[in-house]
């Protein structure tokens, strides 16, 4: 994907969600919402017949959540969201997490299927290695429903609930270019911007994660014009995604490989002056090894970017040691999901805005992508608190 796919996101006449405020996914789907909850019951009754053999009844049907690991804040607030909102339209949920095993997750997928599962949304761990669970699905007429990473080698994916993950790579890199002085936060050229040069790291996410090469295809696309002219140089040379990809999203991982690069590449007294950095986890782990190498907070501490906004990055952007993170509301996604699966399941198409980008290497699977915000210290507040995701007492606490 090169710089001019993105024109399609941007050019999208579908209106998308206003993360800041959180409002619903759109009021087209208020109506559908409160339709379904009105007719859920002898919906959900009628179909049950025809989707997985689900016993359906007064109290809904099963909906399979398969989720990746607990170890991320982030993926527990999804599962939460997806359950609760899930929840409140009639369904039962089976909720499972798979700790980033892959057997474990296939496991945990097949037993939904055995239980009856009317649909399943399903957030990958790799999605290259559901084919054969999935063709179980497919042939108990179970749909299934890709969260935030796109399976991937299977036609038997039905749709897919994401963020433009293009976008998210754009703002990563230009958080960094805003904390170096290059640009404002909307990417424009600073009039005073300083001439550099400056040394950047990169760390991309884990290879076998769909969306991490769509983060670095933006981020790269974002940067190079920069690298191209001298103003940002990769000391250490690693500028490719294998070399720079890190797999798991191991924060423990992304810490070894930039206390490898600064042992290996800034022995001579230089410094890093920025870490593009996909993740909030990486970014802390990043965080740790400048700190182990001397690096201390205040003048020439690096530009580190992230994603996310988990509660210990957002504190570590409240105290200078992050400059950066994206906020993706999860609390829309699982909107998005839901209205999917109850779409479905009541004989609706779901809403979708992307039917062009998302191609899984087998077919290219109808989407609905939101936006996501740059998240700095002087818009904490508006952009965090406001919307609710966080309080002030946790962020400052």
């Amino acid at each position: 994907m090169d710089a001019a796919d993105s024109d399609s996101h941007q050019d999208n006449d579908v209106q998308l969600i206003d993360t800041v405020k959180g409002n619903t996914v759109k009021n087209t789907k208020k109506v559908l919402l409160a339709t379904l909850a009105a007719g859920s019951m002898l919906a959900l009754a009628a179909c049950s017949g025809n989707a997985g053999g689900g016993d359906g009844g007064s109290d809904g049907g099963l909906i399979g959540v398969a989720m990746p690991t607990k170890s991320s804040e982030r993926w527990i607030q999804d599962g939460d969201a997806v359950k609760e909102q899930l929840e409140e339209q009639g369904f039962k949920v089976d909720l499972q997490y798979a700790e980033d095993d892959i057997p474990t997750q296939v496991s945990q997928i097949e037993n939904m299927i055995t239980k009856g599962a009317e649909a399943l949304i399903i957030a990958s761990i790799d999605g290259t290695t559901l084919t054969q669970v999935l063709q179980d699905a497919a042939d108990a007429e179970i749909p299934v429903i890709a969260y935030d990473r796109l399976i991937r080698d299977s036609e038997n994916v039905d749709y897919y609930a994401s963020f433009d993950n293009y976008i998210v790579g754009v703002q990563q890199a230009t958080s960094l270019l805003n904390g170096l002085g290059l640009t404002d936060l909307e990417g424009e050229p600073a009039a005073d911007a300083p001439a550099g040069p400056f040394n950047v790291e990169l760390f991309a996410g884990s290879p076998d994660d769909n969306n991490a090469t769509f983060f670095w295809n933006g981020a790269i696309d974002t940067l190079q014009p920069y690298i191209d002219e001298g103003t940002l140089v990769v000391k250490s040379g690693q500028t490719d995604f294998e070399q720079a990809a890190i797999l798991r999203w191991d924060g423990e991982v992304a810490q070894e490989r930039m206390e490898n690069i600064l042992t290996s590449t800034y022995s001579d007294g230089s410094t890093v002056n920025a870490v593009l950095s996909p993740y909030d986890g990486l970014s802390r782990g990043i965080i740790s090894a400048l700190t182990d190498a001397g690096y201390s907070v205040g003048e020439g501490w690096p530009i580190i970017s992230g994603q996310d906004a988990e509660l210990d990055s957002v504190k570590a952007i409240n105290s200078g040691e992050q400059f950066a993170t994206i906020f993706k509301d999860t609390r829309e996604l699982a909107a998005v999901a839901v209205d999917m699966a109850a779409a479905i399941l009541n004989g609706e198409e779901p809403e979708v805005n992307n039917t062009e980008d998302y191609d899984n290497g087998v077919k290219t699977v109808p989407s609905y992508l939101l936006e996501s915000q740059i998240v700095v210290k002087d818009n904490i507040t508006e952009v965090l608190v406001e919307s609710g995701y966080w309080t002030e007492e946790e962020i400052n606490g």
